[in-house]
């Protein structure tokens, strides 16, 4: 049943506009980086990694939340039109189910988004000139990312399933966006939903950040992503059908 569900979700993204977004928003930011990396090319002499930390400090701190937020209130938004939710919310199929097919459509979006995040930084290596491969390592950067990811999935679909405005759950995302790089700034970014993603992709840093701290960054992430899957299965069990 889950997966029946998930299947489902995935059609209503299938066709959706969506895809631009997905396509345009992360080369943007590589482009941006880019330009940055070319600009002061003199002094970022580490090839790749000195790559990698452009091309991540737009995507990163600023495009992956609202790129993230407008998956999930694409979703939603789909629901609140023609007495959709109605149709969902009585459907013979677990609240929980409903939520987790949802949730893991997201997941699958999410990671083929840093999927195309990581054919960017290799073809923009390319471009400005970097022979071989990219460090090996930046792949683990780019999993570890999607991972933080997943408690900002969770934390949008909540906000989305009760803010029926397209625009507001994207905006707030991008709030929380810089919110999360203040976070992170001050070494306290394991204490902001919105931090773990740019700590997970090592964004703008050569070095590992969470060199040491792997345990207490997957410890946050199950903590954030858990609370919000409770809060939504919670929130969406309460809710009132309305006509």
């Amino acid at each position: 049943m889950l997966f029946s569900c998930m299947r489902a979700e995935l059609m209503k993204l299938k066709r959706s506009f969506i895809w631009v977004v997905f396509l345009i928003l992360p080369l943007i930011s590589t482009v941006m980086g880019c330009a940055n990396y070319l600009q002061n090319v003199e002094i970022l002499d580490s090839l790749w990694y000195s790559l990698w930390t452009q091309t991540t400090l737009f995507y990163s701190n600023f495009f992956f939340g609202p790129l993230i937020a407008v998956y999930c209130a694409y979703l939603w938004r789909v629901e609140n039109f023609n007495h959709n939710r109605n149709a969902l919310m009585t459907a013979p199929v677990p609240i929980p189910i409903l939520y987790l097919s949802q949730f893991l459509a997201i997941a699958c979006v999410t990671l083929l988004t840093q999927l195309w995040v990581g054919i960017l930084y290799f073809i923009s290596g390319r471009a400005v000139g970097m022979t071989g491969f990219p460090p090996i390592q930046t792949c683990f950067w780019l999993l570890r990312g999607c991972l933080g990811g997943l408690a900002i999935a969770a934390l949008q679909l909540l906000l989305s399933s009760f803010i029926r405005s397209f625009a507001l759950p994207i905006a707030i995302a991008l709030l929380g966006s810089i919110a999360g790089l203040l976070f992170s700034s001050r070494d306290l970014g394991l204490y902001c939903p919105y931090s773990l993603m740019l700590l997970g992709m090592n964004s703008n840093r050569e070095e590992d950040i969470l060199s040491g701290s792997s345990l207490p960054f997957l410890l946050s992430c199950t903590i954030f992503l858990l609370l919000f899957v409770l809060l939504e299965i919670g929130y969406l069990k309460k809710s009132d059908v309305k006509a």
